[in-house]
């Protein structure tokens, strides 16, 4: 029985339908292809915005959360996609508190003079955050819990090792 589609079928992407019998065919111009959804997730890591990644992708804003609803790997790259852009958005404000903007003040005789202004409130903001996790990368574990954990890493590794065993003496 003769492939359909011959080579050219290979090059082409195809989309999945399901049904009671699941097949493969070629996508249509609303469907999701690999092309689309790397585009959106890609975008949306870039700006954390639906509307507009779905826009770039080419597809509606609908369309991208009912995806996101049945779809667990796209609902996955999703939320690293936000954790991405959030990432970069917290770095932009730390970056905004620790070094400023350049202000341009205007004075009533139309001279100017550069200033650089300081969001405290982002600092502090940021600062609050991030105080438990910065207390706890400073602090040095006490002597029992490494022991505990050093114990737990062995045992884990133990039985990991039995299991190889195992597997190797059924084959």
């Amino acid at each position: 029985m003769a492939k359909r589609g011959g080579p050219r079928a290979k090059a082409a992407e195809l989309t999945i339908v399901g049904g009671a019998t699941p097949r493969a065919r070629k996508p249509r111009r609303n469907d999701w292809t690999k092309a689309k959804e790397e585009t959106f997730l890609t975008t949306l890591a870039e700006t954390c915005n639906v509307t507009h990644s779905a826009a770039t992708a080419g597809v509606s804003v609908a369309a991208a959360y009912n995806r996101r609803k049945a779809n667990a790997a796209f609902r996955a790259g999703w939320a690293e996609a936000i954790g991405t852009a959030y990432q970069r958005l917290e770095l932009v404000m730390l970056d905004r508190a620790l070094n400023g903007t350049e202000k341009i003040v205007v004075r009533k005789d139309g001279s100017e003079e550069r200033m650089r202004e300081y969001p405290n409130q982002i600092a502090l903001h940021l600062l609050k955050m991030h105080r438990d996790g910065a207390m706890e990368a400073l602090a040095e574990p006490a002597e029992g819990e490494v022991e505990e954990l050093r114990e737990r890493l062995f045992e884990k590794l133990e039985r990991l090792r039995k299991r190889e065993e195992s597997r190797d003496a059924a084959e």
